[in-house]
């Protein structure tokens, strides 16, 4: 199958947004204080911010915003985006918006939708199409209009996006101090042991494969991750869950059921696309690739969305049911649970 571009692959990219190279006449010029003086609208605690993330380079070499530029030295800025010119095509793109006031609205996004431009998906991103329906979206500390949080191009659901520089700051402390309310819908491969759970581990980048994400038990690298879970329904060889995220980590449900034993049905990426459950028949087999034609990604949906308005204070929740993708595969493990006996389950 096709691996398809996501989130994660941004962040493997660095783009130059600028380049200047200092005068044979350069004095030692911090370099906070070099790019001050040559970038257009910067601040000096962006440019800062720039040196702590490693985005500053001056001969190819990551610097802090205390390093002295010299005469002939290169200084580059290097960011996990293709600069902001080359992204922000507004593209008449059709958009599902399930609220909205002057403050924000919430998006029900469709699985196949990147969120935003990036590493091979320069358009058709929801970005395009709010730069297109709406004017004036505040930024994100990205660089990205509207956008408070993100989910995974093939995961579908609801996602709240900030019209107001004052919904933005709002609505982001919000997801930072674990205020708001995500819970998700996944079919998972196994028949998951325990009705409810609650999945730690800190989640960073996969050491062999920059494509994924995996849990450091130890917490030795990474980022924490908490993923709340309780089983909807059990179908035998795979189950229906609920997810609610504690924090918001790039591909926490995924990575965090595949450590459990249970990877998302369809999980391309994290290896959910081959048979990880069931019987050795021929007949299964067929079913299971009817099962991936009718659902042709992870099995993922977002499903509730919660917070607090940014100015009315009201606590606010949005449902949104399961596309037809994931209740015609759910239908189709219905259908084969009933004709088919699945004594002694797999765990």
């Amino acid at each position: 199958m096709s691996n398809p571009h996501t989130e994660q692959e941004l962040e493997d990219e660095l783009y130059e947004h600028h380049r200047f190279e200092a005068g044979k006449g350069q004095s030692p010029l911090r370099v906070d204080k070099f790019l001050m003086n040559l970038v257009e609208n910067a601040t000096r605690n962006k440019i800062q911010q720039a040196a702590t993330a490693g985005n500053i380079y001056v001969n190819d070499v990551a610097v802090k915003s205390n390093h002295k530029v010299k005469a002939n030295d290169v200084v580059r800025v290097l960011l996990s985006h293709p600069p902001y010119e080359h992204l922000l095509e507004p593209e008449n793109i059709p958009i599902t918006i399930v609220y909205e006031d002057d403050q924000l609205l919430v998006v029900n996004k469709e699985a196949g939708m990147v969120v935003h431009p990036g590493h091979g998906n320069y358009s058709g991103t929801l970005v395009n199409a709010l730069a297109y329906h709406f004017e004036n979206l505040p930024m994100n500390s990205s660089e990205r209009p509207g956008l408070v949080h993100r989910i995974d191009k093939d995961t579908s659901g609801l996602l709240v996006v900030a019209k107001t520089e004052q919904a933005m700051a709002h609505l982001t402390k919000q997801f930072a101090e674990k205020t708001s309310e995500r819970e998700y819908v996944a079919i998972v491969w196994g028949n998951v042991t325990e009705d409810e759970g609650t999945i730690e581990g800190h989640i960073g980048r996969h050491p062999k494969d920059r494509m994924q994400n995996t849990v450091y038990a130890d917490g030795s690298e990474g980022k924490p991750a908490v993923t709340h879970y309780k089983v909807l329904e059990r179908l035998g060889y795979v189950t229906v869950v609920s997810c609610k995220l504690e924090t918001g980590r790039t591909h926490q449900i995924r990575v965090h059921m595949k450590y459990i034993g249970h990877t998302l049905f369809n999980d391309a990426r994290y290896g959910g696309d081959k048979i990880l459950k069931g019987t050795t028949f021929t007949k299964y087999k067929q079913f299971i690739d009817n099962c991936f034609k009718v659902l042709p990604r992870q099995a993922l949906h977002a499903k509730t969305l919660g917070f607090e308005h940014p100015t009315t204070k009201e606590f606010m929740r949005f449902n949104t049911e399961l596309p037809q993708d994931m209740k015609d595969c759910i239908n189709k493990w219905h259908n084969y649970s009933k004709s088919n006996t699945t004594e002694g389950d797999e765990q």
